[in-house]
């Protein structure tokens, strides 16, 4: 294996812990091994969920609570494949520790977005995308904004500050995308895509293969998030829209009687019997090819380098206050070394996670960019929260 390869796998999908450390991790035992897989969501963690009309199209957004007090507005852009509601547990984290109100975007051919070509992804276009969406909920003029962005989208990010198309931008913080390491990695990527799943047979089972894959490492999260990643294959609707809200009849709570708690069943071995210890005690156990990806990201490979060429210099010549935000300090490319030894913007390393790091420590990754605000004087305490001082 390469070294480009144990990278990839490093940073994406982590070894899988052996059963008796999941026993330990959790109180589970191999044998009669069961845990909720329940999906969770969207208004559990935001106010409101509107959907934005841009011309022909149709982003959908989702909003926290207004602030107490007077405070910016972050808005969040999710990486590729993922949705707005990987931002949920960060932002109800985040909005109880400092005034400020949270805004997710679903971009284009992600989530619950529609456009007339979800299959234009290139970075000049996202990013277009993401400025008019602000136009369109705020006409009489921006608030002060923050930027933040995870993989793709802090590629995005970071080219919408560079084209200059948003105004009243104060601050940008990027997670885990850094020129170097994702140009390596894009040589390894179809074959990375290729290992997923295709198709699952229910929302708790997609649940439960993103926590064990280590795509996710927080299972609240994926309850979450990953329904905005799947969409029916009957009706290709988003399953976040077959979901019942919280003020309605809760579903029984999905659980798994895998025998062996490490595997995820093939499709061949979709079709055995409901006393099968491999079968999902969910309601949607009929149809083994339920569910799919909203986006096949394999198709988007055309735009995978525009995202992140010339990244690392763009970020370093933005006029605003920056943060990097990564899983590994191996991950910093030879640009962003020289610029942090010079100070040009605020870096902080978060270990014990994966690629998602707001999904797996959302209150830690809170913290930092909260205290990061603070410092910058973007934005004021709420609560008891106290500064956190930057590592590096």
């Amino acid at each position: 294996m390469s070294n480009l390869q144990k990278s990839i796998m490093k940073s994406r999908l982590p070894p899988i812990p052996s059963a008796s450390k999941i026993s330990k991790l959790d109180g589970s035992s191999r044998r009669g091994f069961q845990k909720d897989y329940s999906p969770k969501q969207w208004n559990e963690y935001f106010k409101e969920r509107q959907i934005v009309p841009v011309e022909d199209n149709k982003f959908c957004v989702y909003k926290s609570a207004e602030p107490q007090e007077k405070g910016p507005l972050i808005i969040l852009l999710h990486g590729g494949g993922f949705s707005a509601l990987t931002w949920a547990l960060f932002s109800q984290e985040i909005t109880s520790m400092i005034f400020c109100q949270c805004l997710a975007v679903d971009l284009r051919g992600h989530g619950d977005t529609e456009t007339t070509d979800d299959w234009d992804l290139s970075a000049t276009t996202l990013a277009t995308d993401v400025a008019k969406v602000i136009s369109a909920l705020y006409p009489e003029g921006n608030p002060q904004i923050i930027l933040v962005g995870h993989s793709m989208g802090g590629a995005i990010a970071t080219h919408l500050v560079h084209l200059n198309l948003v105004s009243n931008l104060i601050g940008l913080t990027v997670i885990d995308v850094v020129e170097g390491t994702a140009m390596d990695a894009l040589a390894s990527m179809q074959s990375f895509l290729r290992s997923r799943p295709s198709h699952f047979k229910s929302i708790p089972q997609a649940i439960e293969w993103s926590v064990r894959s280590g795509q996710i490492r927080n299972l609240e999260s994926a309850k979450v998030s990953m329904p905005g990643q799947i969409i029916d294959t009957e009706t290709k609707k988003l399953s976040t829209n077959e979901l019942p809200l919280p003020e309605t009849s809760e579903p029984a709570p999905a659980v798994s009687t895998f025998a062996n708690p490490l595997s995820i069943p093939e499709d061949a071995e979709a079709d055995t019997p409901e006393s099968s210890a491999s079968v999902f005690k969910a309601p949607e156990v009929a149809n083994a090819k339920k569910y799919t990806w909203r986006i096949d990201l394999s198709k988007s490979e055309k735009f995978w380098a525009g995202w992140f060429e010339g990244l690392s210099q763009k970020f370093l010549d933005l006029p605003v206050a920056k943060l990097l935000l990564l899983a590994s300090i191996d991950g910093l490319d030879r640009t962003l070394t020289v610029g942090q030894m010079q100070g040009k913007f605020q870096m902080q390393v978060l270990a014990r996670c994966g690629h998602a790091v707001h999904e797996d420590r959302p209150c830690e990754v809170a913290e930092v960019i909260a205290s990061y605000m603070i410092r910058n004087e973007f934005a004021t305490a709420c609560g008891e929260f106290v500064r956190h001082m930057p590592a590096c």
